[in-house]
């Protein structure tokens, strides 16, 4: 039998509902494997424990009181859950692992972690990050590098690491990551486990602190696509303080997935995406997940795309040149360290972005950018003309070993090439764990047209109702 921190979102509100376990006592177990397993990983960067268990007794308190009632009001009732330290939480410290934010305390909370707060959901701790969210190994956090479970030689992904981590390992049962091109599913194809990144605009940004604002998307890490829909449902919609939500209603997602048919679903294979230096292994896997997806009943058509390379050099300027505006606010005198505080990572980031926005430069470089990423938005446009979804690999490799990154000053964006497009057109998509090479994990990615998250995430669940790799765990020593 499992444990109870071992449980997926969907099962522990089962237990919840029904009284087979109290929140407390969920709440319990996850700290447990927090308290035996993260001086290993080092997934978190804070513990809000006295809280969290103040808050679990509060919730089994409401549901001694009302039974099942209490989950109508608040679907995420007892839940424990991590939160990626990027995400502003009043009262307490919110760095996203960066120097030069510590001792930061948001005088005001998040849209996200409002939501996920007033559904119930207890926080156990923030997650260690790449600092600033700029980085896809979590090796760029300002405080310690976070480790694979599966490998602890080996880069969990990142920005989302800590977050990806702290699932796989089950130390929560699930959390909230935020995506700029890669964030959510290059840590989620590297642990192992389920990573949603929903379009731009469909989840709130207030509250978060900023990357590239034109490509900044909160979302959700999870055991299952079911916990994805469930806690995508809570936290998606419109926001009247970010101007760039989506005022279109939120579907109800886990009941669209729940009996989802792929019979007449068209999947594009673009054969820009295989065609990339892959590692031989990641290719078989992926292939042998489309074969999969025709087995059955969905359609696979071949189709071109422009070559992910392209968006190299689009993200990176767009990045860079978001990256020196926002952290420009980062002066030191209303809260945090003064500027000699800012990591190396952050410092190139924000030269290069002034560089790319400069006079004389501007035009030459950031309205060119620009101009590649409509083509890019175009040319998605055309392919779902003919297919509904496309998939392809989450990730050129599996995890790379610690310190491979310090030899390549383009290495995030390497990594995530083939998050990219799909991250400048604003599109939503999935990764999920599709088989294993060497021990570790691959992952499959889905990406659809915007707001189509029901499609994205219902064709996802059909692979894990037929597989079962999503339900293999990481066996990690204690450091005990």
């Amino acid at each position: 039998m499992a444990r109870l921190n071992e449980l997926n979102l969907i099962d522990a509100l089962e237990g919840l509902k029904t009284g087979r376990f109290t929140s407390t006592e969920l709440v319990t177990a996850c700290y447990e494997q927090i308290e035996q397993f993260d001086p290993v990983v080092k997934a978190f960067v804070t513990f809000t424990k006295e809280r969290a268990l103040e808050q679990a007794k509060e919730a089994d308190d409401l549901i001694q009181k009302e039974g099942g009632k209490a989950f109508e009001k608040k679907p995420l009732l007892g839940i424990p859950y991590a939160c990626k330290d990027n995400f502003s939480t009043t009262g307490i410290e919110t760095t996203a692992s960066s120097n030069i934010l510590k001792g930061y305390f948001p005088p005001y909370e998040s849209t996200v972690t409002t939501r996920v707060n007033e559904a119930g959901g207890i926080m156990l701790g923030k997650t260690n990050m790449d600092a600033f969210a700029h980085g896809s190994s979590t090796e760029t956090s300002d405080f310690f590098k976070t480790l694979n479970p599966w490998d602890i030689s080996r880069v969990p992904g990142g920005s989302s690491g800590g977050s990806a981590v702290a699932v796989a390992s089950d130390m929560c049962i699930f959390a909230l990551g935020s995506e700029t091109a890669g964030s959510i599913r290059g840590p989620a194809a590297w642990c192992g486990v389920t990573g949603m990144k929903p379009t731009y605009g469909r989840v709130s940004r207030y509250g978060v602190i900023a990357m590239a604002s034109s490509t900044d998307s909160p979302g959700p890490l999870t055991k299952t696509v079911d916990d994805a829909a469930y806690v995508l449902e809570i936290i998606a919609g419109k926001d009247p303080f970010d101007a760039t939500t989506s005022p279109k209603s939120v579907p109800e997602y886990s009941g669209f997935i729940k009996d989802f048919d792929l019979k007449g679903f068209k999947i594009g294979r673009p054969r820009s995406y295989f065609e990339i230096d892959l590692e031989d292994e990641v290719r078989e896997i992926v292939e042998s997940a489309v074969k999969k997806y025709e087995e059955l009943g969905a359609e696979i058509v071949d189709m071109d795309l422009l070559d992910p390379k392209y968006s190299i050099a689009v993200y990176t300027i767009l990045q860079r040149s978001e990256v020196s505006s926002n952290l420009a606010r980062l002066d030191g005198i209303r809260y945090g360290q003064n500027r000699e505080a800012f990591g190396m990572e952050a410092r190139k980031r924000m030269m290069l972005g002034a560089y790319t926005l400069s006079a004389g430069y501007y035009d030459a470089y950031y309205s060119k950018a620009q101009k590649v990423r409509t083509l890019i938005i175009e040319d998605f446009n055309e392919a779902y003309k003919k297919v509904d979804l496309v998939i392809g690999p989450t990730m050129p490799s599996i995890a790379l070993k610690l310190g491979e990154s310090d030899n390549s000053p383009m290495f995030g964006e390497l990594m995530d090439v083939l998050a990219e497009p799909s991250a400048i057109a604003g599109l939503p998509g999935i990764s999920i764990n599709a088989g294993f090479s060497r021990g570790m994990p691959v992952g499959v990615q889905l990406i659809g047209q915007q707001l189509t998250e029901g499609n994205v995430m219902g064709v996802a669940k059909v692979f894990q109702q037929n597989t079962d790799f999503h339900l293999n765990r990481p066996v990690i020593k204690s450091s005990e």
